[in-house]
């Protein structure tokens, strides 16, 4: 009974800290998070523009997760999270041990997403037997000339191909597994929602049309959607910027960090190359490094200025009026 009452407590201190904390402009973190991402591989089997991953502009090192390293992370915070997302950079499937990670999630709200090229018929079945929550598929585009226009390298009848042995392993298999189909709404796709909704439709799956993250200065022209909810970024002083008003907060530092393939924690997912590094899992617990000084100082920053925090320029806590 004590046990099943550790997440709820654990979220309830986690939510007063960051309140506290809010109001007094004083930092203190009592809980432990709530949510965690788990980076499988920064690897990728595709090439889009503006994935920090896919566009080979990523400084930091390639590689994949130790099964071991895995373990201690879920061994030390499985009493406290209520979700765990299985990706970051790269595409999670591409990990050889892929199904171990997802066999040693067993009994944690667990989210995979990914660009779908591996969504063989034994896979969808394994999947959906997995005890995994949600399954995430990016889809782009309805014809390969658009889908291809953003998924440099990728194949959108293998995706859609892909798409329908999930759907059909979750009838199968009477699944409660979710399938959701993720739409990056940009200027070549947009006029492609109608068809994309009527898919979605045919495959009993869930839609999440989102705005699409722009890294590269000189590509905004290229990607803004005409459809103004789908736009991030607004024109100020001849330069794109977040339409996010970056108030001195973000819960994201209470609640959901980010680890990477090879241990490192991050303040949370916007920081794609691993610039703010609180600590490694492999040398310290994952609470040493959450009460720890580097974590500390951040937070302080966030609340004296989040605005200057170059991972903040694409945030979306705190954004309103926009889908993401």
């Amino acid at each position: 009974m004590i046990r099943l009452l550790v997440k709820p407590a654990n979220a309830l201190i986690s939510g007063y800290s960051f309140l506290k904390s809010s109001v007094t402009g004083v930092t203190a973190v009592y809980g432990m998070p709530v949510s965690i991402g788990v980076e499988l591989t920064n690897y990728c089997n595709l090439n889009c523009p503006e994935c920090l991953s896919g566009s080979d502009m990523m400084v930091r090192e390639r590689g994949f997760m130790k099964t071991d390293l895995f373990d201690k992370i879920i061994n030390e915070l499985k009493p406290y999270i209520f979700n765990l997302n299985l990706f970051f950079q790269g595409e999670p499937m591409l990990h050889p041990q892929f199904f171990l990670f997802l066999n040693k999630s067993l009994n944690i709200n667990t989210t995979v997403s990914t660009n779908g090229h591996f969504l063989t018929e034994e896979n969808s079945e394994k999947l959906v037997s997995s005890g995994l929550k949600r399954l995430v598929v990016s889809l782009d585009g309805m014809d390969q000339n658009t889908y291809s226009t953003y998924r440099v390298n990728g194949d959108l009848n293998k995706v859609l191909r892909g798409i329908k042995n999930v759907s059909e392993a979750l009838k199968k298999k009477s699944s409660s597994m979710k399938l959701i189909i993720q739409f990056l709404v940009n200027r070549n796709n947009e006029h492609q929602i109608p068809a994309v909704k009527h898919f979605v439709h045919e495959m009993k799956a869930s839609l999440k049309l989102k705005s699409m993250q722009i890294i590269n200065n000189e590509s905004f022209e290229t990607w803004l959607p005409s459809l103004k909810k789908f736009r991030r970024y607004k024109l100020q002083n001849n330069q794109y910027i977040i339409k996010n008003p970056l108030p001195d907060r973000c819960a994201r530092l209470w609640f959901n960090p980010l680890i990477t393939w090879d241990g490192k924690v991050l303040p949370c997912c916007f920081d794609k190359d691993a610039q703010h590094v609180m600590g490694n899992i492999n040398d310290d617990s994952f609470r040493e490094i959450w009460d720890g000084p580097k974590y500390r100082i951040f937070r302080k920053r966030l609340f004296s200025g989040r605005d200057t925090i170059d991972i903040c320029g694409n945030c979306t806590s705190g954004l309103r009026g926009v889908r993401y």
